[in-house]
């Protein structure tokens, strides 16, 4: 693999990139970073609907970012992929994965040949039939993963892997240190938010769901009948605990309260499924990534919502950053370049 790679975040309406050099040291090296607007209806949900005018997009970020690698590592993570508890006979990991499609056609919404499948190993059991194996099944719609593929090719980029957000921000965030325990990380992106759950920094349980910052801010502009832009500067302003002055002050931070508290349920719902699923493994704390963690209030509100400690996930901890890139510039932008950020990262296990 080569020596500097690029992680590659193409989300509703931004596309970031970070360039990483030594990815394989404890230590890896921050090198560049850029970002640019997704063009209007060119993607959805992290996929490419246009893939020529997305290519035209990935030139100009290079030429913007100044990167100088070409070998990218994408990231999926939307309702196009699933993923599921499997428990499967013990054997070699080539083989397991040569015999999904024969395994798991009945946990699939499509027919097998439409799907790209993984397997993730957590652990090792005895089942009626002697060794078993349990993991996770990764499934990914192939249109949407080659339709990203082919974007990042039509640019002159040489896609190395793909990676699931999920896994590459758990690589970064919950390193396996004995005692760590279960944590909780969620990511909340513009159109999605995943949560991962891991023990020790494996990957456990993930759900994807369907909702982010965007629709949040979409809900307020209906609920106040203002623009979008108006509700995402309300959104920003007030967040989940602005002070406020006047009586429209109040109804916006009560409509944005809700609009949240829908999000914040459906957090919480997923962390309590898998408690009550795995109640030898109890979630000890929430770690919140993602542009949208820095919504004023979020991580309060989570906390009140879940009963758990949340704190804000530093991806960075492990990280050099080249000459120019301050620790104030990680700060202010660590959030939105999380996930690419990851992907480069993780990019040799991806």
């Amino acid at each position: 693999m080569a020596k500097n790679i690029v992680g590659i975040d193409i989300g509703a309406d931004v596309i970031r990139a970070v360039e990483v050099a030594d990815v394989d040291k404890p230590q890896p090296t921050i090198l560049r970073f850029a970002e640019i607007a997704a063009p209007e209806e060119s993607t959805k949900h992290g996929e490419v609907l246009q893939a020529n005018t997305v290519a035209g997009a990935l030139r100009s970020l290079w030429a913007l970012g100044k990167f100088k690698s070409k070998d990218v590592v994408l990231g999926m993570g939307n309702q196009r992929v699933l993923s599921r508890d499997l428990t499967v006979p013990k054997a070699p990991i080539a083989q397991i994965r040569e015999s999904l499609p024969f395994q798991v056609q009945d946990m699939l919404p499509v027919p097998v040949g439409d799907a790209i499948l993984d397997f993730y190993p957590t652990s090792e059991g005895t089942g009626e039939s002697g060794p078993v194996v349990h993991g996770l099944l990764i499934a990914a719609i192939k249109e949407a993963v080659l339709a990203n593929v082919n974007a990042v090719q039509l640019a002159g980029l040489n896609p190395v892997a793909v990676d699931l957000i999920p896994f590459a921000l758990t690589r970064v965030l919950a390193p396996r240190v004995a005692g760590a325990g279960t944590v909780a990380i969620v990511d909340c992106g513009a159109t999605t938010t995943s949560v991962v759950i891991a023990t020790d920094g494996i990957p456990k349980f993930v759900r994807i769901i369907p909702t982010g910052g965007a629709d949040v801010t979409r809900s307020i502009a209906a609920r106040l009948e203002i623009g979008v832009p108006e509700a995402e500067a309300v959104k920003r302003h007030f967040g989940l605990s602005g002070v406020t002055r006047t009586t429209d002050d109040v109804r916006a931070v009560a409509v944005t309260r809700e609009a949240v508290g829908e999000l914040l349920q459906s957090i919480r719902n997923t962390v309590n499924y898998f408690a009550n699923t795995r109640p030898e493994e109890p979630v000890r704390g929430i770690l919140l990534v993602g542009g949208g963690a820095a919504l004023p209030g979020l991580r309060e509100g989570l906390g009140d919502s879940s009963g758990l400690p949340v704190a804000l996930g530093d991806p960075f901890i492990s990280a050099r950053a080249a000459r120019g890139i301050g620790q104030d510039v990680l700060r202010e932008r660590g959030g939105a370049i999380a996930v690419a950020w990851s992907l480069a990262v993780g990019s040799r296990a991806a």
